[in-house]
């Protein structure tokens, strides 16, 4: 390890931070805030606005949508769920999830909602766990009967409207046929939500009473949440969706009154979080030191092992492959992975900068946050423009590309 820079050689953060100010200037992305990690030391750099039009600088503390990196931290839930045995992998959730019981499955993924066939099996723990349990966002199938009853029926956590309380949202849900066979096919998204609801049947609560108790609160992770009280408002950036036509900025949400500004109905654990980029650095290198945390243990080392390896058998793995680089023009490249743990992505080829085996997520406001086992090394980016147009996917990727060449062996 090199040095004071704490891993990383000086001229390698360097390039980091001007190609992160390039972007900045390129008037497409307001602000970012990016940080890098080796062993206890990080590297932090805030760069650029608030808003489009100015205001207020970026800081190390400002708080961000996480979006799907909502994902990775939310598994933990279930996670110590399994550790505890209060849930087990292949258990079917029928009893805490009836709304799953006794499912109908698509006879084509394309065909009408209602030309179904019975499921051959409950859906269980594992098929949520593993997002294979038989719905999700499928960008193979926009525009199928199926896809437009979920964006329609008000399942979707990530849309315009606000979600209805879990019960409700768990009513809706179960009047969906499946699209796939519970446990055969990779499918995005709508499991982590439905994860949150079985953790809170689970234990009786609020999803994210439980998950700050087991989790948030123990790796100090105190501005994460499911919103921003109004005492940190002012530390929340609007949240831009950019036109894809003509980049022209738009507000998707605002800061105060917006989204997030009051605690919300339902806590959806696949996009609703808002973080900082040191909590996300406290929870990756958690799992980094296998579920430890200044010498507190916090989940397993055997749940971190499931949770951050490939999970996936090699047809799912290959399908889920096939979607990533068949739909490289409309994620602008992102999932391009491989493999799938439990809530995040774990490399399983060499396709870039990174090693097989580095774990994490991206999210749709413009968030990125990895770790690497084989480098010890944890990378956090946040900006506050949604990937509506390529500008923040390709921050996300000459972030990686500049942090793998900024380490100093």
């Amino acid at each position: 390890m090199g040095g004071s820079n704490g891993g990383f050689s000086g001229a390698g953060l360097r390039k980091v931070r001007d190609v992160l100010t390039r972007h900045v200037d390129s008037g497409r992305i307001p602000g970012v805030v990016a940080l890098v990690g080796r062993g206890g030391h990080t590297h932090v750099e805030a760069i650029g606005t608030m808003r489009h039009d100015g205001g207020a600088p970026m800081s190390r503390d400002t708080i961000f949508r996480m979006a799907s990196t909502s994902k990775p931290v939310t598994m933990a839930a279930s996670m110590a769920l399994l550790d505890d045995c209060a849930l087990r992998l292949d258990d079917p959730v029928d009893q805490w999830l009836p709304e799953l019981a006794d499912r109908q499955v698509l006879k084509r993924i394309d065909g009408p909602i209602d030309d179904t066939e019975p499921a051959p099996r409950p859906i269980t723990v594992r098929d949520l766990l593993t997002s294979t349990f038989g719905l999700g966002i499928d960008l193979t199938a926009l525009g199928s009967p199926i896809m437009n009853a979920i964006f329609e029926g008000g399942v979707f956590s990530q849309g315009a409207a606000p979600l209805p309380e879990q019960d409700e949202w768990m009513r809706r849900l179960g009047t969906l046929p499946l699209m796939r066979r519970p446990g055969e096919h990779w499918q995005y998204h709508l499991s982590h939500d439905v994860l949150g609801v079985l953790v809170s049947r689970v234990t009786g609560r609020p999803f994210e009473t439980f998950l700050r108790e087991r989790v948030l609160d123990p790796l100090g992770m105190k501005d994460t949440a499911f919103h921003v009280p109004a005492e940190k408002i002012d530390r929340l950036p609007p949240s831009y969706a950019p036109n894809p036509q003509t980049g022209e900025f738009t507000v998707w949400d605002e800061a105060k009154g917006g989204q997030y500004s009051a605690p919300v109905a339902f806590q959806a654990g696949g996009g609703g979080l808002v973080s900082t980029v040191d909590d996300y650095h406290a929870y990756f290198r958690m799992l980094l030191e296998r579920g430890t945390h200044g010498g507190e243990r916090i989940l397993s080392r055997p749940a971190v092992e499931l949770m951050t390896t490939n999970r996936l058998t090699p047809e799912q793995e290959a399908a889920r492959s096939a979607l990533a680089r068949g739909a490289v023009h409309v994620s602008f490249g992102q999932g391009q992975q491989g493999g799938w743990g439990f809530g995040m992505a774990v490399r399983t080829y060499r396709g870039d900068y990174a090693p097989v085996g580095q774990f994490g997520w991206d999210g749709g406001t413009g968030t990125s946050a990895y770790a690497d086992p084989e480098n010890d090394l944890t990378g956090v980016l946040l900006t506050q423009v949604g990937l509506t147009t390529a500008a923040p996917a390709q921050l996300i990727h000459d972030f990686w590309t500049t942090v793998y060449q900024a380490i100093d062996a």
